[in-house]
């Protein structure tokens, strides 16, 4: 509980001793401002879940008070919990032109874009939210339109910088703002909350001029199709492969429905330029000489439903990889992808397929979005913070940052390794963090989303030990069995069933008879005794503890 209304709180409902669904908030007073409600996609042990976003209960607890969301870019891990988030707390939504392109985006499949409130702003913007003034500065990062934020509270300024890194000739002209930086600095920033990403890297972070050139190469040496995969969302990375494309008269497709409403909303709001006549629909691709054709699809992380998958399996229709295609990975694979882009790779190779693929820049293919070392020890200096919240990254990436954040003045004291949830309350200029608000993950499934729990515990129960149904035909009123039970496996065992299968059958009726004679004849009771029968039955005689599905129909 906070004491006092004159407190600066910052806490995280994500993106803190993890990657992705970033939500951060700034509480002072009667008012709270959330920066970025992303999400993060499931690994392989959240069976059946389709995205993983914050836990919002605190703010849902506290909506009259929550009085805008602020983005600072629009990359999935920033807002693809909005819509969700919007669903429960309706507030304005402030964000850059391309960024909210991207939103509106996702906002109409979820047909609540009519009743949200969306604001454009850009670096020069001056937003004021009760006693809090909130200003912006550019940085760069792999995706258009990125901003900085710096809070202006009555105890003092709190910078998030948002993803970043330092590239002086980028892609797309869009440069940091290292003049801004100087003078927020020099005003004095009393708290900020920078990235971690690659923390552990040293150096800077190459430029993306590097990758326009070795793409023009490859293109100027191909003699067949040349694809290439990358996030939809690096418009920088799209603008490449079209000059590179033009350079080689080539046509352009796009494979992919992220793909194709990205370059929409890019070419839409002037950040992506194509030359008329370029793109072609997939139809048209075996119409042209293989020479003469460039694909950019999504899937370059290995995705199982993505364009780039469904190609190297040949499973992409009026689309085929052909021997001596040239197939071009212009992205790095993000920590625990690494498997999945593997095996595509192997498919492309299988196909004939000449593969340029690799981690960061080996490949030349690909440079990071985020900072390394000195990219974020100069964010450090500009800023020169009181005190220092590393964010967005794993622990490990936190500790590298704090370290970094020393070698330049920060005190040891002064940085704060917090989890999701762990708040920072600064009064008087003193930081402390000795409370905490709720917290966690919840999970979208389908239409569902919630904790989901239970639903997860019983997919991965019949994931591992598979599933064991009973059926058992009765009378109701007359509280009589009418055959004998029938046993469906599904995932459990195969060989040696009819044996189990009559141990079974037995057990089933010796505990009807007995619930019977004791006058518990429930139908609820008869399940839940069976279940445990059961259950205790087929562990001794298999050691396994398949999902038990007691199932009686009355006739």
């Amino acid at each position: 509980m906070r004491t006092n209304d004159n407190v600066v709180s910052i806490f995280a409902l994500g993106g803190l001793n993890e990657i992705g669904k970033n939500m951060y908030a700034i509480e002072y007073g009667n008012d709270i401002v959330i920066i970025d409600c992303g999400n993060k996609f499931p690994d392989e042990s959240l069976l059946g879940i389709d995205l993983i976003i914050p836990d919002i209960s605190y703010l849902v607890e506290n909506k009259e008070r929550v009085r805008a969301l602020i983005v600072t870019h629009g990359h999935e891990d920033h807002i693809g919990g909005i819509p969700f988030f919007l669903k429960k707390i309706n507030v304005p939504v402030y964000a850059t032109s391309f960024t909210l392109g991207l939103i509106e985006v996702k906002l109409k499949e979820h047909r609540i874009l009519r009743e949200s409130e969306l604001i454009e702003i850009n670096s020069d913007s001056t937003v004021q939210i009760g006693e809090m003034n909130i200003t912006f500065f550019k940085v760069n990062h792999s995706i258009p339109d990125c901003l900085g934020i710096a809070m202006n509270t009555p105890e003092g300024t709190i910078v998030n910088t948002g993803d970043f890194k330092f590239d002086l000739t980028p892609a797309n002209n869009e440069r940091p703002d290292i003049h801004k930086m100087v003078q927020i600095g020099d005003k004095g920033v009393l708290l900020l909350l920078s990235e971690s990403t690659n923390a552990e890297r040293p150096g800077y972070t190459p430029s993306e001029q590097m990758v326009g050139e070795n793409l023009e190469k490859i293109f100027t040496q191909a003699k067949r199709k040349v694809i290439v995969s990358t996030f939809a969302s690096n418009v920088s990375r799209i603008q490449q492969v079209v000059n590179a494309a033009d350079k080689t008269k080539r046509k352009l497709a796009l494979l992919g429905r992220s793909m194709v409403n990205v370059v929409k909303v890019a070419m839409e709001r002037g950040y992506l330029f194509i030359p008329k006549g370029m793109l072609i629909e997939t139809r048209d691709i075996n119409e042209l000489s293989p020479e003469m054709v460039t694909i950019m699809c999504t899937g370059s992380q290995g995705e199982t439903m993505a364009a780039l998958n469904r190609l190297s399996t040949g499973n992409f229709r009026d689309v085929e990889i052909l021997p001596e295609d040239i197939v071009i990975f212009a992205a790095g694979p993000i920590p625990g992808n690494e498997r999945n882009v593997t095996s595509i790779v192997d498919n492309l190779y299988k196909l004939g397929a000449h593969v340029i693929y690799g981690s960061g820049s080996s490949s030349g293919m690909h440079v990071s979005g985020h900072g390394y070392q000195e990219d974020l020890r100069l964010m450090l200096t500009l800023m020169k913070p009181k005190y220092f919240i590393p964010i967005h990254g794993e622990y490990r990436m936190l500790h590298h940052h704090r370290i970094l954040a020393e070698s330049v003045g920060v005190e040891e004291d002064n940085t704060f390794i917090i989890k999701n949830g762990d708040v920072v309350d600064i009064e008087n200029s003193i930081a402390r963090s000795t409370r905490t608000i709720p917290s966690g993950n919840t999970y979208v499934d389908g239409v569902d989303v919630g904790n989901m729990e239970f639903v997860l515990r019983d997919r991965k129960q019949i994931s591992e030990e598979g599933m064991l149904m009973i059926i058992i035909p009765m009378n109701k009123q007359e509280e009589k069995v009418l055959s004998e039970p029938e046993f469906i496996s599904r995932g459990f065992v195969d060989q040696n069933f009819s044996e189990l299968r009559e141990g079974m059958n037995r057990i089933t009726m010796e505990t009807i008879n007995e619930l019977h004679e004791a006058n518990r004849y429930s139908w609820n009771t008869i399940k839940k005794q069976i279940k445990r029968s059961i259950a205790q039955y087929v562990k001794e005689h298999t050691k396994k503890e398949p999902m038990i599905v007691p199932i009686l129909m009355d006739i």
